[in-house]
């Protein structure tokens, strides 16, 4: 059977309308001959197998609204009715060739066009008939027109039928493509979760997760961002085929990258244009942001090169794949503040430790050496003996100093104002530095919270007091009902923050690991000459805002 045009409408029952066609006409054509019809039943049929062979080459295309196409129908169905009435009428036996119309205009609309369509029919041959003269008797014509009704009136309630039927197997084969898509993407779900470590290590967390996504995906670019609160910046966790920075703020995300936060849903861009994406040579990209606990975790980003590109299929595996990572990192990270908070009891036991056997044994060495030292005067040892002893004292200092960090706790009785003031009086007395203290408020926040917010305090004036070459220090401390706001100011050599500063000697990258411990936000300013200002401000658990 011929192709059907694009755009017809009439193509699933092309096949029946021409069985349909050559069917009626052959038994027309054997009623004729045993009727003994003559020479109009020849030219009767041999015009209408004209008809239909031109309609088996050329099929029927009957759209709504076109009036070519209803033009043509009609012209075919002039051809059949003059062909009845030739041939007798309502006794015809050319009467069934009406099926033909009957099933296109059943096929094509609805149940009352097709019967007003028959009924036209009726009249249409009643009139002709008695134009021409015919003998048929009038209980010939009522049965013959009632046969034409029933036949349209079958044709209409058929296709209403069909079209019901229609509508179930294509919703049931739809049902069928979208369990199969959902098996599909739940069988790599699946194995993505066996996938993912039952440890809570942040790292194995990353590497697995990247592992599963570059094996799914095969793609060119891969990266795991994730939110860092304390620094309002993005962390480049994991990352692959590209060359990217280790540290965003969000303006300098790419555009396809702020558009997949923006929208809070799986962003597919099948044209990333002439900037690329996270990589600038990339065409194509799928962003997906990681959500946990209803706040944004992180984003994973895949990207091609080339003419592959990703479908809605890819983007909704990789937003489960997502979901479970995000858990995953929540988790990992979660479980690292329990043991940064947790810490202080470690601290406790360490601080106890060197107090009964490394001070005490430091302690007999010193006084060992003081008794050696005494006999020794006057000899080629005492120089040697002096100055050891010397090392000793200051190890015992060193120690001593250790022991006061440690033991200077926050506690239930004691506010981090009490034990800020403590501290800040040390370093004025072993630094020499002229050091300010402005403490307002007296509200106290949970102790996990304020145990760290006094470390990082401890961490930036350590940091001042050995690196940064200082004469001045400023510390402010704000306590409120549900926030606590620290800056340290000095007035030292500073340095370049766009290059993360000396991390082995500043320490900034313990603080930032305790901001994020406790969920606060922290902000280191420098420049080289000018100093350096440490800014932190930790807010109650409960009243923590969430990253849409």
């Amino acid at each position: 059977m011929p192709a059907s045009p694009p755009g017809d409408g009439f193509l699933p029952a092309r096949g029946l309308l021409i069985s349909v066609r050559w069917g009626a006409l052959a038994v027309a054509v054997a009623i004729g001959v045993t009727l003994q019809l003559g020479l109009p039943n020849l030219f009767a049929a041999l015009g209408l197998a004209s008809v239909a062979g031109v309609r088996t080459v050329r099929p029927v295309r009957l759209r709504p609204g076109r009036l070519g196409d209803i033009a043509l129908l009609a012209t075919e169905t002039g051809i059949t009715v003059a062909a009845i009435v030739w041939t007798g009428g309502w006794v015809s036996p050319y009467l069934f060739c009406l099926a033909v119309t009957a099933v296109a205009v059943g096929y094509t609309y609805d149940l009352v066009v097709t019967l007003c369509a028959g009924l036209g029919l009726v009249l249409v041959i009643t009139g002709m008939g008695g134009v021409v003269g015919t003998n048929a008797q009038a209980s010939d014509a009522v049965v013959g027109a009632s046969q034409v009704v029933l036949l349209f009136a079958l044709a209409g309630y058929a296709r209403r039928i069909f079209r019901v039927e229609e509508a179930r197997v294509s919703l049931a084969l739809d049902r069928v493509t979208r369990l199969t898509e959902a098996n599909d993407l739940l069988f790599e779900l699946h194995r993505v979760a066996q996938t993912l470590p039952v440890t809570l290590e942040l790292g194995d967390t990353l590497a697995l997760t990247g592992d599963r996504v570059k094996e799914l995906f095969r793609a060119d670019v891969f990266a795991i961002l994730l939110w860092e609160e304390s620094t309002a910046s993005w962390q480049t966790a994991s990352a692959e085929g590209a060359r990217v920075a280790s540290r965003y703020t969000e303006p300098e995300l790419p555009a396809p990258v702020r558009a997949a936060l923006a929208v809070g849903t799986p962003h597919l861009v099948a044209d990333l244009g002439a900037s690329g994406g996270l990589s600038p040579t990339s065409t194509s990209g799928l962003y997906v942001a990681m959500r946990a606990r209803g706040s944004l975790v992180g984003l994973i980003v895949v990207e091609h090169r080339g003419k592959v590109t990703f479908t809605e299929l890819d983007a909704r595996l990789l937003e489960g794949i997502g979901e479970q990572a995000a858990l995953a990192i929540d988790n990992a990270r979660l479980f690292e503040r329990l043991r940064v908070v947790g810490a202080h009891e470690e601290r406790s036991r360490i601080a106890r430790d060197l107090h009964d056997r490394v001070g005490q044994s430091l302690a007999y060495i010193s006084f060992e050496l003081d008794r050696l030292a005494g006999r020794a005067e006057g000899t080629e040892l005492a120089t040697p003996l002096a100055g050891l002893r010397g090392d000793v004292r200051r190890a015992v200092s060193e120690v001593r100093e250790t022991l006061y960090d440690l033991r200077s706790e926050v506690s239930e009785q004691r506010g981090i104002a009490d034990v800020l003031e403590e501290l800040v009086d040390r370093v004025r007395r072993r630094s020499g530095l002229e050091v300010s203290v402005d403490v307002t408020g007296t509200t106290r926040l949970p102790v996990p919270l304020e145990r760290e917010l006094l470390r990082i305090a401890h961490e930036a004036m350590v940091n001042v007091e050995r690196h940064a070459s200082a004469t001045r220090m400023g510390i402010t401390l704000q306590l409120a009902a549900d926030e606590a706001r620290l800056t340290i100011d000095d007035d030292g050599v500073g340095f370049e923050r766009s290059t993360g500063g000396r991390v082995d000697s500043f320490g900034l990258l313990g603080m930032e690991e305790r901001a994020s411990a406790i969920g606060a936000s922290l902000e280191i300013s420098s420049s080289p000459g000018r100093g350096t200002s440490v800014r932190c401000r930790v807010r109650q658990p409960e009243e923590e805002g969430t990253r849409a």
